[in-house]
């Protein structure tokens, strides 16, 4: 019971101080899940992310649902769920009762600028945080390179493009890339190492024989010759 309140409380923090979305929760995610509390790694919550990005619904529930379910099952991902979603509900339903009063109020106005600016720093803090650990190589780096390219110009010319197709398409080239071309690669040298092992074994074997064999007496050979 104490795992599951645990489970509450920390993603009812999360969705009480987080502004902007999904997104933007991603960074306190991974301050209170990885860095405080250690219940999974860098690299955990680096694929829960990208689960939670590939599946319907909003990324910051879906992680909430996966980390709970991690830690405590069924009921662990019920509670976290809840806990993220709590506070949003509680307060939007306050505000539903007089939102036209609440957004004449130039405070609150001038407030949700300011927000929005912090909002982006935090998505951006958490992209450069999740970055350190994506396994650094050629083909990732490219991808990355690519993904960013076309978003950056697709926002240029104000094309709308769902990231599921850049998602996909990520998917595809790794599934491709490290799942048939590295792995083609990386049979022969395998099947390679296993030949000079067995050569390696053969010699060994031989020379362990010809050294234990039994030693003819030199009288014994002199006699054989005549």
């Amino acid at each position: 019971m104490k795992k599951l309140f645990s489970l509450f409380a920390t993603f009812f923090k999360i969705g009480l101080f987080t502004f902007g979305g999904g997104y933007a929760m991603l960074s306190l995610i991974q301050s209170e899940t990885v860095t405080k509390k250690g219940w999974l790694s860098g690299d955990e919550l680096l694929n829960i992310i990208a689960i939670s990005e590939s599946t319907p619904g909003p990324i910051s529930i879906n992680c909430a649902t996966y980390i709970g379910y991690k830690r405590a099952g069924f009921f662990g991902s019920l509670f976290a769920t809840l806990g993220v979603v709590m506070p949003s509900f509680i307060i939007i339903f306050i505000i539903s009762f007089f939102i036209e009063e609440f957004l004449k109020i130039q405070l609150v106005f001038n407030a949700f600028k300011g927000i929005q600016a912090a909002v982006a720093v935090l998505i951006i803090r958490a992209g450069f945080k999740m970055s350190k650990n994506v396994k650094k190589d050629v083909m990732s780096i490219g991808i990355l390179a690519v993904a960013l390219i076309i978003t950056v110009t697709l926002n240029f010319v104000t094309f709308n493009l769902s990231s599921i197709y850049l998602i996909i398409a990520g998917g595809v080239a790794g599934f491709i890339y490290y799942g048939l071309i590295k792995k083609g690669i990386k049979q022969p040298d395998k099947a390679a190492d296993k030949t000079e092992d067995i050569i390696s074994v053969s010699n060994a074997v031989e020379e362990t024989t010809f050294e234990n064999a039994p030693q003819v007496p030199e009288n014994d050979q002199k006699e054989d010759d005549k």
